[in-house]
């Protein structure tokens, strides 16, 4: 005649602990792969989905001469007006939409389709004035261990890169560009008590000639390697910005000048 071993209560109770640990592990761990998943797809092949678009073949005074990224970028204006732009750096994956809140918190986690999405949307300052135009696009982006938004930015650390990607492009509705890298720089937030430095994420529209020059001046002084190119005032600048974990509240910044015709 056989006796049964009567359970320990406590050892039940810390054996379904350990389920639900198990469990509750697993069930969050398919939940960021599934993210993780949705993220990469939701943010790549943005363009693949669009309906095929070609410029026309003989621009009129209707139909000035425009680029296939403008078109594009118009359709896209159709799921979210506030997409203003399209930027694109070679062997890269910065491939995306640019947009512009009335707030600079929002797209910090809302992708394009101002859907949640962790990685959010590149986007440019709330003070930029699209109508009029202003000095600097100034353009903000998350970097992601899965390469996406500016995660690449970081190459340019490395003048090798630079070497062979000096230019880049940045297309709004109104042209579609070629911008020149003129200054790549580690910086970070300052704090208020903080004098004499350099806070280029306050540089947007130039009241004059004087404030332009010293943003250029700041920005090569600061720059990680000689660029040699330069920008005299009225050349429109951007400036790419990402976070950088070396150092409290770090920052990594691109600064470029838009290319005219004469010097393309």
């Amino acid at each position: 005649m056989s006796v049964r071993k009567k359970l320990n209560p406590t050892k039940i109770i810390v054996l379904v602990l350990l389920v639900l640990v198990f469990v509750v592990g697993l069930g969050y761990t398919g939940y960021k792969v599934y993210m993780n998943y949705k993220d990469i797809k939701d943010n790549t092949g943005i363009l693949d989905d669009l309906p095929e678009i070609k410029p026309p073949e003989e621009p009129t005074e209707e139909e000035p001469q425009v680029s296939e990224r403008q078109l594009q970028l118009q359709e896209l204006q159709k799921t979210n007006k506030e997409i203003i732009g399209w930027i694109e750096i070679a062997d890269t994956n910065i491939n995306y939409p640019v947009a512009q809140h009335k707030d600079n918190d929002y797209y910090l986690n809302h992708n394009y389709k101002k859907q949640y999405s962790a990685p959010g949307t590149l986007f440019l300052d709330k003070d930029f004035d699209m109508e009029n135009g202003s000095s600097n696009y100034l353009i903000y982006g998350h970097r992601n261990k899965n390469g996406l938004m500016f995660e690449h930015l970081m190459k340019y650390a490395k003048k090798d890169f630079y070497k062979n990607h000096k230019t880049f492009k940045f297309t709004t509705i109104k042209e579609d560009a070629t911008y020149e890298v003129l200054a790549v720089f580690y910086s970070r937030v300052y704090y208020k008590s903080e004098k004499n430095v350099f806070r280029y994420y306050y540089f947007i529209n130039a009241k004059n000639e004087k404030e332009y020059n010293d943003y250029i001046n700041s920005a090569k002084k600061a720059s990680i390697y000689d660029t040699g190119v330069t920008a005299k005032y009225g050349d429109q600048l951007i400036t790419l910005s990402t976070c950088e974990y070396s150092q409290e509240d770090g920052r990594f910044v691109v600064v470029a000048k838009k290319v005219t015709p004469t010097e393309a």
